[in-house]
């Protein structure tokens, strides 16, 4: 693991990178939830997920579901990055007729195993997932990553309910617990706290982390493969803006484009923080 984490870190500033570059060219999008997401985005893709980019709809491979919809730029990047398209086709994010939409299209985008943005909906597809790779005796993991805001929906809760029911071990949900949504801090709008209790009272293994730390997603992660008799929820503790200064903690990060002088701090600060790791 000591050989995996500087690895995984450089792939993380990477995506980083990424999502800057492609919100500042689109002009729209949202930088904050998918920087707070990148580390853990870069564990699953670069370490933890079995699949083949020259093979996207390969039957037995892992699924990974975007549930918050509106963080695809560190999805498309990992995506990129993988292998599944070429890297500048980040580039045209939200531009008219690209694959690459304002929120992730599986009929459109090479790898996307579940079309997203509605808020909510991805856990119970991951549940769906997980029984349908059940009945058709396949042995695949479906991941799902949710926003904190989204847990405010009461489709999310039916969905950890049914895990939970079934004892979906292959199911593993990973909250991108950031405190901030669109309007202001989740805990004003909606409080979603105690959070780890509420999972625990539904039935799931919990583990909670440092959602920066990739020592700490990796060990929750295979702590998480060999859990046997129930759904696992990693409860990350991120920042939202991850790795840019004046974009960390702040709400009106949320969705709004850099323009070139906060594009340019930005890709010098992540640049600078590889160099001193």
């Amino acid at each position: 693991m000591n050989d995996l984490v500087p690895q995984l870190a450089e792939r993380a500033r990477t995506l980083r990178r990424h999502i800057i570059e492609m919100i500042y060219r689109a002009g729209s999008g949202h930088p904050g939830g998918s920087l707070s997401a990148a580390d853990i985005v870069a564990c699953l893709y670069f370490h933890e997920m079995r699949i083949d980019p020259a093979h996207p709809d390969w039957p037995d491979r892992d699924r990974f579901i975007m549930s918050k919809g509106h963080a695809c730029p560190v999805h498309y990047a990992a995506l990129a990055e993988r292998g599944y398209f070429p890297v500048d086709m980040l580039w045209t994010l939200r531009r008219l007729g690209s694959p690459l939409q304002g929120h992730p299209d599986m009929s459109k985008t090479r790898g996307l195993d579940m079309t997203t943005g509605s808020l909510g909906n991805g856990l119970s597809v991951g549940v769906g997932m997980a029984l349908g790779g059940r009945v058709q005796h396949r042995e695949f993991r479906a991941f799902v990553m949710l926003g904190d805001g989204e847990l405010q929906e009461g489709v999310a809760w039916e969905g950890a309910m049914a895990a939970a029911h079934y004892r979906l071990s292959e199911v593993t949900a990973i909250v991108d617990y950031n405190g901030l949504q669109v309007d202001g801090l989740v805990a004003n709008i909606m409080q979603i706290a105690p959070l780890r209790a509420k999972w625990e009272s539904f039935g799931w293994e919990v583990a909670e982390i440092d959602g920066h730390s990739i020592a700490e997603i990796l060990k929750a992660l295979e702590s998480a493969r060999n859990v046997t008799d129930r759904p696992t929820v990693i409860i990350a503790h991120t920042v939202k803006g991850k790795g840019v200064s004046f974009m960390e903690n702040r709400v009106e990060w949320h969705g709004r484009a850099p323009n070139a002088q906060e594009r340019d701090q930005a890709l010098a600060e992540i640049e600078a923080a590889g160099a001193e790791s």
